[in-house]
């Protein structure tokens, strides 16, 4: 393969109020992209939601000339509600996902007291496994299983990037939390590893940024060398030991984020809103002293 295939056109949409980045990874030679990690545009205060995000995305793609061939996630999201199924319906593009998300939805099922809810990752058109592989144009892809964070997140290796989501952040910032109903430090851990055996000039797109605590403009892309060279978390732990300690120290000092329970119930059900009851109205339900 011409190497110059083998290195998609990233663009990364960065969301403020929650601190996600949303991409649109493209295949130059044919145009066609991958929508990762988008995400609808939701108060908390008063229960509105909007698809200004969503539709930038969509923006971006008409005026690029793109044509969208997969709508991805790295994983149920705890802090965003996820717009995988509206652009669905508005590109007709399949949606993915890593195939342990029905280890997520048996979970969550039950802590949502949720009993006839389809745990069985049907509300995705594709569930990818552990090496699996497909392309974006011609561009391949290959999946990494990067459990930790919870119990299905996976890597999308599109070419010379990995979008690793919340298992790396940017250097300054170390890795992501392991305190979800099924995270692991242990597991966080070993995916790190896993991700950092790719080439040292692979770019590393990650799924957050919090401007190292406020101090710089938001980043979202580096290397496996600098990953390598200068995560904090890394440089601090370079055994298991030592990083499930400090990781596990830093969790216990984080505050749930403020849209988990609100996200979970939307995530886990392929970013679909609860249906409209006998009033036309949508209702997201919250269990009590669930975490």
């Amino acid at each position: 393969m011409n190497a110059d295939l083998a290195r998609p056109q990233v663009s990364g949409f960065y969301d403020k109020p929650t601190g996600s980045i949303q991409y649109i990874v493209a295949d130059p030679a044919t145009k066609q992209c991958a929508i990762i990690d988008p995400l609808l545009d939701f108060d908390e205060k008063s229960g509105a939601i909007a698809t200004r995000n969503a539709d930038a995305l969509l923006d971006f793609v008409e005026t690029r000339g793109l044509s969208v061939e997969w709508i991805l996630d790295t994983h149920p999201h705890a802090d965003h509600l996820s717009a995988a199924h509206y652009l669905k319906q508005k590109t007709g593009a399949p949606t993915a996902i890593g195939d342990r998300i029905v280890e997520v939805q048996k979970l969550w099922k039950a802590i949502y007291n949720w009993p006839d809810f389809p745990a069985d990752g049907s509300q995705w058109d594709r569930l990818f496994g552990a090496g699996e592989t497909f392309s974006i144009g011609t561009i391949p892809v290959t999946v990494l299983f990067s459990p930790g964070h919870t119990l299905a997140s996976i890597t999308y290796v599109v070419g010379d990037a990995a979008f690793v989501h919340d298992t790396l952040f940017m250097p300054d910032s170390g890795s992501a939390r392991t305190d979800f109903p099924g995270g692991s430090a242990e597991r966080l851990w070993r995916s790190i590893q896993d991700i950092l055996t790719l080439p040292d000039a692979t770019r590393v797109f990650v799924g957050h940024d919090y401007q190292g605590g406020g101090a710089r403009e938001p980043l979202w892309e580096s290397t496996i060398a600098a990953q390598k060279r200068d995560n904090i978390h890394l440089a601090a732990a370079s055994n298991e030991t030592d990083f499930v300690a400090l990781r596990q120290t830093r969790d216990k000092t984080l505050p749930m984020p403020r849209l988990i329970l609100h996200a979970l119930q939307v995530n886990m059900n392929g970013g679909r809103l609860p249906e409209p009851e006998a009033n036309g109205k949508r209702y997201l339900k919250f269990p009590l002293d669930a975490l």
